[in-house]
């Protein structure tokens, strides 16, 4: 990760993305928390631990931007032989991807326990080490709103594991999901009133006050949805996205590179691509670093690599490219929603492909080859660092944007008091930016039609959602917690099978007619149900 690359201690604390090193053994070189944590730099790298989790291809490394979320009405795998598999929703309870999450989720909570349980053990400054205690809370908050949001009720664990073989803390059992979700509210607001700015980090990789008001209108809004329906939490998640609103910290970009592209949308991920950060619009990132070639971290990702422009080469791939599998393409339903003159459709989706024989030349698609698109908004072809590895990036994976918390914003808004001027004025300025006009003034293509009923918002809302982080993992969630995940996945399945247009790719309709009620929610894993004598059969969820 870029912004901790320095911080050596990492490198024993999370060796082996090993939960079995850190958690499940005391081995020989096993760093003591009397002697440890002594000194406020040890705290930081102890702090970098805690990060590290995310970026294992289990979470934001690869699968929660890919295998797991990314067969929604935006999106299908491209692949035909792909037939089982959390992509294609054909998997059970022992899938590795299922069990990765959850290992990961509580490998970064362990953690993040033992740090906060010797918070005050050095002699430092106040200020410091405040902020570092809600970092550490927020991520601990963070790790329990994954687990609550993909697997619902999970053991609540917030004190260190005294031994590896503690059976009262192993034996844990399912604490309700409303009772994981009133713990992620509280890690979460206690978090808020001690960190830094963003402009006091001067990152986008370690979290900050805002970044945390952002999150908390996610969760407040998916509390308010489905499975939970709690709607008092519509007014909580306007309550946070306005406080990031009026903070002054945060933006929409609205300027460009005008060698690389030609609007401000796609300068946003061609920023991340070139490894560098705007603090304004992106709010929160997962850091990756180096390219597993040249320098001697492990800390690349798989952005671009997996869910991007496919590419690859009968020859060694030019660095001026970058290898791709591949391995989603679009749906026409995506494509469809963008309206003429919406800049973001054609970086979002691509409209081209590479020619894999040399000289590599760009090949334009056809209205007719729809179904025939990868995801666009992360090409290798604009990454910096040099030689570029075949399977991993030094990009970095955006989980919060300034854009997402104004459409949070309107929504919230909308729930709360219909169609206000308050939520006109949030949409509208996300869909001005993306018709390439200025973000103060009325634009009668640009803006959204007014006179619109709370009902007719909130579809446009969530039409407007896809339009502008498609593919950026959120759709699943946004879908489950509006009620129509299951209903519109076997729309799309169905659509996909069912086009005439679509002579190639009926297969990619798959995910889509596997889908069920059970889908909502993954299976607790076998690797948990193995150990945890506290979880049997019958606390397993519906379905599965």
């Amino acid at each position: 990760m870029k912004y901790f690359k320095y911080l050596f201690f990492i490198m024993v604390l999370a060796s082996a993305s090993s939960c079995k090193k850190f958690l499940d053994t005391k081995p020989s070189d096993f760093l003591a928390p009397e002697t440890f944590y002594a000194t406020d730099a040890q705290l930081i790298s102890a702090l970098a631990a805690v990060y590290d989790p995310l970026g294992w291809e289990t979470m934001y490394g690869n699968n929660l931007f890919s295998n797991l979320t990314i067969a929604t009405d935006e999106s299908f795998w491209n692949r035909s032989a792909q037939t089982t598999g959390t992509q294609v929703y054909s998997f059970d309870y022992a899938h590795a991807d299922v069990s990765g999450l959850w290992a990961a989720c509580y490998t970064g909570i362990e953690r993040a326990n033992i740090l906060i349980a010797n918070i005050n053990k050095p002699e430092m400054d106040e200020t410091k080490r405040q902020d570092i205690l809600g970092q550490a809370l927020f991520l601990r908050g963070y790790y329990y709103f994954l687990l609550a949001s993909n697997f619902g009720g999970a053991p609540l664990k917030l004190v260190p594991q005294p031994s590896v073989s503690d059976a009262q803390y192993i034996n844990v059992p399912r604490s309700s999901v409303n009772d994981v979700y009133t713990q992620v509210l509280k890690d979460l607001t206690d978090a808020e009133g001690k960190l830094n700015s963003i402009v006091s980090n001067n990152n986008a990789e370690a979290i900050s006050k805002t970044a945390v008001q952002g999150i908390l209108a996610r969760v407040c809004l998916t509390m308010a949805g489905s499975p939970v329906n709690d709607a008092s939490k519509y007014a909580e998640a306007l309550s946070w996205a306005k406080k990031v609103q009026s903070s002054g910290m945060h933006s929409l970009n609205t300027t460009y590179d005008a060698s690389l592209t030609n609007s401000a949308y796609s300068q946003i991920f061609i920023t991340a691509l070139r490894d560098e950060y705007n603090l304004k619009e992106s709010m929160w990132e997962i850091g990756f670093y180096g390219n597993r070639i040249s320098d001697s971290y492990v800390e690349g990702g798989r952005v671009g690599n997996t869910v991007g422009l496919a590419f690859s080469p009968s020859v060694n791939s030019p660095d001026s490219i970058g290898y791709c599998y591949g391995f989603v393409n679009i749906t026409k339903r995506q494509y469809l929603r963008y309206g003429n003159g919406d800049l973001r459709r054609d970086w979002a989706i691509a409209p081209f492909r590479y020619n894999n024989a040399a000289p590599f030349a760009k090949v334009n698609w056809t209205t007719s080859t729809i179904y025939n698109r990868n995801v666009g908004k992360w090409r290798r072809s604009y990454e910096k660092l040099t030689p570029k590895h075949k399977n991993y990036t030094p990009t970095n994976f955006q989980i919060l944007r300034y854009a997402d918390v104004l459409l949070m914003l309107a929504e919230a808004e909308n729930e709360v008091n219909g169609p206000t001027s308050t939520a006109y004025d949030a949409l509208n300025e996300v869909r001005r930016r993306a018709y390439g006009v200025s973000l103060t003034a009325s634009n009668a293509t640009a803006d959204a039609t007014l006179g619109m009923n709370k009902d007719a918002f909130r579809t446009f809302i969530q039409e407007e959602r896809s339009r502008e982080l498609c593919f950026e993992g959120l759709r699943k969630g946004d879908l489950i917690r509006w009620g129509l995940f299951v209903s519109r996945l076997n729309e799309i399945g169905n659509e996909i099978a069912n086009d005439a247009t679509n002579p190639s790719f009926k297969w990619g309709g798959l995910a889509g007619k596997n889908v069920t009620e059970r889908d909502l929610l993954l299976p607790i894993p076998s690797t948990e149900m193995s150990v945890n004598k506290a979880i049997t059969a019958a606390d397993q969820n519906a379905g599965w």
